[in-house]
């Protein structure tokens, strides 16, 4: 008898096509950009002192005594105040306060211009009002919003316009980097408008000796 030929199946070759899939991966990130609102950079404004040395030391600091706070960042962390213009031959004008609550930010809330306002604190009372109004109104734009905030930094509320506080930040040579965001954190929190970042000048340096402040 003649053997029957045993049967082999054909298989089939497996081809899957991505083609399809890079369609839709393109129309898949089209639809995401689309939709998707990218993020906003934050920045921070800061105001610098003038180079212009055709402007005094007197124009310099034309702000009245009572409206403005000087605060030296040390090394170890430490942090001192003055209010008022620094006296630099009197070497207790310099005050050494904590960071925190308790700290700088009851300094800066808790100071009080000669007219008898503490302007931090009342600023803060106004722009906790703003936050509460913003929360409720979930369609405030981000422009109405600030331009709103920028006039209460600058005193101007509801009540009437009140004087502002001017903070002048100087750092030492051996404060940290953190100590320097943390000081603008406060600036921040306590929602203070006016704040410049200022060098160590000669006067610094032999108050801050004479009070053993390194």
């Amino acid at each position: 008898m003649a053997q029957k030929k045993k049967s082999r199946q054909k298989k089939a070759q497996t081809r899957v096509d991505f083609t399809p899939m890079v369609d839709m991966m393109m129309l898949l990130i089209t639809f995401f950009m689309l939709c998707t609102s990218l993020s906003k950079p934050q920045s921070m404004q800061l105001t610098m002192p003038s180079n212009d040395k055709n402007v005094s030391d007197a124009d310099k600091s034309a702000a009245k005594a009572s409206h403005t706070i000087t605060l030296y960042l040390a090394g170890n962390d430490a942090i001192y105040h003055v209010d008022g213009i620094p006296q630099y031959d009197n070497p207790a004008c310099l005050q050494k306060t904590t960071w925190g609550s308790q700290g700088v930010r009851d300094v800066l809330i808790n100071h009080k211009t000669e007219e008898g306002y503490t302007p931090v604190k009342n600023i803060k009372a106004a722009k906790a009002v703003l936050d509460a109004e913003r929360a409720k109104d979930k369609s405030m734009p981000d422009s109405v919003y600030n331009q709103r905030l920028n006039k209460i930094k600058n005193g101007e509320l509801e009540g009437g316009k009140i004087p502002t506080l001017t903070i002048i930040i100087k750092a030492t040579d051996k404060a940290s980097y953190k100590n320097l965001v943390d000081a603008l954190d406060e600036m921040q929190i306590c929602a203070i408008g006016k704040y410049v970042i200022d060098q160590i000048n000669d006067d610094d340096a032999r108050l801050l000796k004479a009070a053993g402040v390194e």
